[in-house]
């Protein structure tokens, strides 16, 4: 494998780490911009406010995404069998 190869490689897999991980850190911003928006204009301070509904909704997204990010991983390491083989 030459250097050109290895790069593309890694190149991909980077872009199949943001595909995978953009959509929950999306969520979980969103989700804790609504919750600090919420403490702001209630001057409710609990710590616990903003990480038990953040955690939920991520495990909630999780699930739901998963079906998307097998698909993404799997096309993934298909790519890469390919390559192996070619």
């Amino acid at each position: 494998m030459d250097e050109a190869a290895l790069l593309e490689v890694s190149r991909d897999a980077v872009i199949v780490v943001l595909k995978i991980g953009t959509p929950i850190m999306l969520i979980s911003l969103t989700v804790g911009l609504i919750i600090s928006l919420f403490q702001a204009l209630t001057q409710i301070q609990e710590a616990t406010l903003t990480f038990v509904p953040k955690i939920i909704v991520v495990f909630v997204s999780l699930l739901l995404l998963a079906p998307f990010m097998l698909h993404v991983l799997t096309d993934f390491t298909e790519q890469l069998m390919q390559r192996i083989v070619g």
